[in-house]
């Protein structure tokens, strides 16, 4: 891992790589839109609700994902010292933050029609909004000191605590009663799901990992360039000093 240390290395290698990452995502999410909305069948209690599902449930997955990035970013970063690892998870909480908010109000927008109310405080809902909160909380400490790394080993520290709740996420609809429906696509044998809604579904997830991967390159690139243009100022300050 320490190959890619190099800023300049990092950078080479994620321009060479994102038009190959947009030629995957771009169709995937074409396509996935197209056989969701129009080719999909509609569900029988749902009806044409039932296609949020692709806009909810791949950024539910990105939510998770997202998080995990972080966290094993952050383990990088304080186990060792990885230089570009804690730039990595700061690049990564923006994004997966902004899955997590899409979720939450795609499911809410599912839950009016599907559950006659916008929002109930069950264990899946909840332990979501848990999550949004530990994006928000890394967030917060990245910018609660002046020192990089004091606010990246806070941050860090925070986001290894928080992991936890990706399991309580992932199993509550099993561990507890709960209004969400449970797993029908990662259960053991045939996925309980029709393959007319799975392949738009997958192409969806497909999609989403390309937008997550290019999104945190760019921030990555972004952060880098900010940080370069801090030590030019701050070589320049100090060149104006008097001897």
């Amino acid at each position: 891992m320490h190959r890619f240390a190099n800023p300049a290395r990092f950078l080479r290698l994620s321009r060479a790589i994102q038009p190959w990452i947009l030629a995957v995502t771009v169709p995937c999410l074409l396509a996935g839109l197209y056989l969701g909305l129009v080719e999909s069948p509609i569900d029988y209690q749902q009806k044409d609700t039932v296609r949020i599902m692709y806009v909810h449930v791949p950024a539910a997955w990105m939510a998770m994902f997202g998080y995990s990035s972080l966290a094993i970013a952050s383990a990088i970063g304080l186990i060792w010292k990885h230089p570009l690892a804690d730039l990595a998870g700061k690049a990564a909480a923006p994004i997966g933050a902004g899955f997590t908010i899409i979720a939450l109000a795609t499911g809410s927008l599912w839950g009016k029609p599907t559950w006659g109310t916008w929002w109930v405080w069950d264990a899946r809902l909840t332990s979501v909004v848990v999550l949004l909160f530990l994006y928000l909380g890394y967030m917060a400490l990245w910018n609660a000191f002046e020192q990089p790394q004091r606010a990246a080993r806070a941050a860090s520290i925070l986001a290894l605590v928080g992991i936890v709740n990706l399991p309580i996420i992932k199993f509550s609809v099993d561990w507890w009663n709960t209004l969400h429906q449970p797993a029908s696509i990662s259960r053991i044998g045939t996925p309980a799901i029709d393959p007319a809604m799975l392949r738009p579904l997958l192409l969806m997830g497909v999609a989403y990992l390309g937008l997550f991967l290019l999104l945190l390159l760019l921030r990555m690139r972004v952060e880098l360039a900010e940080r370069r243009v801090m030590a030019l100022q701050l070589a320049r300050s100090r060149d104006g000093e008097p001897s």
